[in-house]
């Protein structure tokens, strides 16, 4: 077993995908995926490779690359061309339908293929998704990466509102489809969305499906301000007694509203619910008009759960800032000492925090020394690059910083 040897496990995937007996490079592209979803490091080389297995006489070695390039965005990013490539052969081949090919395995690769540049944000995606949501082909699969390509928001918004206001809310969690199409909307944020998203609150309520209606409350809140015309459905929620839903509703009328006198009351008696976390979220968002809920937020720093001091300390940060550095600072370096999952929200608050996370240093080295990831590879990406940023920044004499 060559385990942690990456450059002997690089060279032999390279000749592998290389193979020309397609079931070798078949089983490669598994192989190549989990590779590169495990170990970080420079895999260019190959990604180019999976993406050299975009064969169009091969639709069943096709389908799985492309699979696997979908899997593995952001690093995949150098093969945005050949994906793009691949589905306009496709197009000009079968047709501007090319979506619903009747062919199964033809059809799967350049779904695939699609859905990967759609979750590159790449507007040559669109077709694709638009012929799902217009001949109700898998269009559930075209719902999942839709929220990624911001450039279509003008033709996908309303298609994804008419199918939230025909989905069927006496069916519980996936089944009714709402929550996909509620997620995709707030990855856009439109005020185009919002009476779909309100109907969808009122439409799970008659249904009693709480968690579908938080989850359009959340989705309001993305949107914020321009969202106000919701505040009369959102407003009477805040006092629901499903706790789930009293959070989401009280975080849309943050958003929507932006009035703190009533917001953070509400938010600080949340902190004694298993919601506490959302709860110290908006507060930290709130900003200093949260300084009431203060003390019950230091007085969490000391809690059992590290998630709860976790998110304590990070609403304390930007409540308090720098009058309160010293003991965010302790918190968030035993948090992510005691428990490793929690450090990509450690470090995006470290960031914030400027030279007061300074005493984080010994920290960050060892996390950006680290070879193998800990998290998916879109946030342990973000999480290699700001420790290096931070890194650099704190190991320079302050004598040597520019401006200084």
């Amino acid at each position: 077993m060559l385990g942690d040897r990456l450059p002997e496990r690089t060279a032999l995937l390279t000749e592998q995908l290389r193979s020309p007996d397609p079931a070798i490079r078949f089983d490669a592209i598994r192989m190549a995926q989990d590779l590169i979803g495990t170990w970080r490091g420079d895999h260019a080389r190959l990604v180019g490779l999976l993406a050299d297995c975009l064969l169009a006489d091969d639709a069943y070695t096709a389908a799985a690359a492309a699979e696997s390039l979908g899997s593995l965005v952001p690093v995949t990013d150098v093969a945005r061309e050949a994906l793009a490539a691949f589905v306009a052969a496709h197009r000009a081949t079968y047709g501007p339908e090319a979506w619903a090919i009747p062919t199964p395995l033809v059809r799967r690769a350049h779904q695939e293929a699609v859905m990967a540049l759609a979750r590159l944000g790449d507007a040559r995606a669109l077709p694709g998704l638009l012929t799902a949501l217009d001949a109700d082909v898998d269009a559930w699969r075209a719902v999942q990466v839709a929220g990624h390509v911001r450039a279509g928001a003008e033709e996908l918004v309303p298609r994804l509102c008419r199918r939230l206001a025909a989905a069927d809310y006496s069916q519980e969690g996936p089944a009714s489809g709402a929550g996909a199409l509620i997620s995709a909307l707030a990855a856009f944020g439109d005020t185009a969305a919002v009476p779909a998203l309100t109907e969808a609150i009122n439409a799970a309520l008659r249904h009693e499906q709480w968690r579908t209606a938080a989850s359009a409350l959340t989705a309001l809140a993305s949107i914020g301000p321009d969202a106000a015309s919701a505040l009369d459905t959102v407003r009477p929620l805040a006092d629901a007694q499903d706790v789930n839903l009293r959070t989401a509703a009280t975080a849309a009328l943050w958003s929507l509203e932006r009035d703190p006198l009533d917001v953070v009351p509400r938010l600080h008696d949340l902190l004694d619910s298993h919601q506490h976390r959302d709860a110290a979220d908006v507060l930290g968002r709130i900003g200093p008009p949260a300084a009431p809920a203060l003390p019950r937020l230091k007085a969490m720093l000391s809690a059992h759960y590290d998630w709860a001091r976790l998110h304590a300390a990070v609403a304390v940060w930007d409540i308090a800032g720098a009058a309160e550095s010293d003991a965010v600072i302790r918190t968030l370096m035993e948090v992510w000492q005691g428990n490793d999952a929690t450090a990509f929200h450690v470090v995006t608050c470290l960031e914030r925090m400027g030279p007061a996370a300074a005493p984080a240093l010994p920290l960050l080295r060892a996390e950006a020394a680290r070879a193998r990831r800990s998290r998916g590879v879109d946030l342990d990406d973000e999480l290699h690059r700001t420790c290096r940023t931070l890194e650099r920044r704190f190991a320079t004499p302050p004598a040597s910083r520019p401006g200084v």
